[in-house]
């Protein structure tokens, strides 16, 4: 196009963060009033169908003249004040939710009065700041000291001249299905959940060995309180000649981590994200509402974010914990040093799974993650924050593609003779959307492996062997 006039300075090289963020707000201004509009007119219809009585004729005939939506042909803009509609005596109907279902939602900060969201905003806040320490260079240092090298690397090397010999074999020019970073990050898994660290249940007493039994909670030592242990679990040995207690530090302390080499998904999932950092990837760290928490690599292969449990040694299979485990969920937030993203939507494909999202208002959500990363974009350059917005739009279209997925799934299971099982992806043509790079077969979607299966079955994360089961003597903490 020639003669953009409406630029300031009239730039054409660099049209600067002001031009851009007028042009968002008039985006936005005229996205509201082709809403507004639609809803005007779908307000009219709804009066129309009523079919008045003889004296409402006038009155109604006159409330439906004055919102007059401007035909699309015309070069005016159309009205986006919608008290102009309801300046007259007559009360307002409530709006349909077909009408309302496609207004956007516009980020909103929590209102002074709104307690819950502002408690929720702080938490989530406060749980952004866990992937800083990830750029430690100390850390970083002493994490590549632990990680045997050679034999990751080897392992990776092998695994990606299968896949590209797989690739080539097909004959038809396609991709090897994953890179050879994404193969460097799977054995760094395999290696993690089989050898470097172990999974802890009840510890075992420090002076007879024998089991132990949980007798609740305990306040942390200073030095524990140090290396991030807020709460420190307490049992007792179940040896009657005994009888010695053990604590259980819930280090969050990264350093500390590396050296006791133990616990559960919190501490797991904290401790691999660092070191999937330290070898060169980009990491999320997720956190669940519903008592869980797992990892996230950036695949340059893919160009998305892969699930990874390392806990159940689980690669890009994000349905496991719905489909596998039998879990409901609420929130899943993905933290890195470049923000947070809500990615419930990856997780949680069918309504079956969800559970209400009631810690704060959607629109609060929205403002509560932009927050965040507008915090940890503050310092970078233009293009490092160019590049990562195009990142953020790429994601939001995968999300939507899962939504738009489940639905299609859900509308076809009703249609007579349809099948409702789950299409196998060895039929999936190689240009695929990422929507369905995860599909998995229904017998790879186990219930949980982690943990002992009375701990798994009180949390409900056993797949279809749920029952009601609630030990008190072991605390479902992560």
């Amino acid at each position: 196009m020639t003669g953009r006039s409406d630029v300031p300075g009239d730039d054409r090289d660099d049209y600067g963060e002001e031009w851009a963020r007028d042009l968002r707000i008039q985006f936005e201004q005229l996205l509201r009033t082709k809403r507004l509009t639609e809803f005007e007119q779908s307000r009219s219809n709804r009066s129309r169908l009523d079919s008045p009585g003889p004296q409402e004729q006038a009155s109604s005939s006159s409330n439906l003249r004055a919102p007059s939506v401007t035909p699309s042909g015309s070069s005016s803009r159309p009205s986006s004040s919608y008290g102009h509609g309801h300046g007259h005596g007559s009360p307002a109907m409530p709006p349909s939710y077909s009408s309302l279902r496609n207004l956007p939602k516009i980020p909103t900060p929590p209102a002074a009065h709104d307690r819950d969201s502002q408690k929720f905003r702080n938490m989530l806040v406060g749980l952004s700041l866990t992937p800083i320490k990830y750029e430690n260079p100390g850390l970083l240092d002493e994490a590549l000291q632990a990680i045997p090298l050679d034999r990751i690397y080897s392992e990776a090397e092998e695994e990606s001249q299968v896949l590209q010999a797989q690739a080539e074999s097909m004959g038809d020019g396609r991709k090897p299905e994953w890179g050879y970073q994404d193969c460097v990050i799977r054995a760094l898994l395999r290696w993690f959940k089989r050898t470097f660290f172990t999974w802890v249940n009840n510890p075992p007493c420090p002076v007879c060995m024998s089991p132990t039994v949980a007798r609740g909670m305990t306040q942390p030592t200073p030095e524990e309180n140090a290396c991030g242990a807020l709460r420190v679990e307490l049992y007792e040995c179940s040896n009657q000649a005994c009888r010695a207690f053990e604590r259980f530090p819930r280090y969050s302390d990264v350093w500390r981590l590396l050296q006791t080499r133990r616990g559960r998904c919190g501490e797991w999932a904290n401790c691999f994200s660092m070191l999937c950092r330290a070898v060169g990837g980009r990491v999320r760290w997720v956190w669940n509402a519903e008592d869980h928490i797992w990892t996230e690599v950036y695949s340059e292969h893919k160009h998305r974010w892969i699930h990874v449990d390392v806990c159940e040694e689980a690669w890009d299979n994000p349905r496991l914990y719905t489909e596998g485990w039998g879990k409901q969920m609420s929130y899943c937030v993905a933290f890195s040093i470049d923000g947070a993203t809500d990615v419930t939507r990856r997780y949680v494909r069918k309504s079956e799974h969800a559970l209400e999202r009631n810690r704060c208002p959607e629109e609060v959500m929205l403002y509560i993650m932009q927050e965040i990363k507008n915090i940890r974009r503050a310092n970078m350059t233009k293009e490092q924050r160019f590049r990562l917005e195009k990142e953020d739009s790429s994601e939001d279209r995968e999300l939507r593609g899962y939504v738009v997925a489940s639905i299609t799934q859900a509308v076809t299971r009703m249609v007579p003779g349809s099948s409702s099982s789950v299409p196998s992806t060895t039929s999936r043509p190689s240009g695929s959307s990422p929507a369905n790079d995860d599909q998995k077969l229904p017998a790879e979607q186990p219930g949980r492996q982690s943990g002992s299966a009375e701990w798994v079955a009180a949390r409900r994360e056993n797949g279809r062997n749920n029952q009601q089961f609630q030990d008190p003597r072991d605390p479902p903490r992560r």
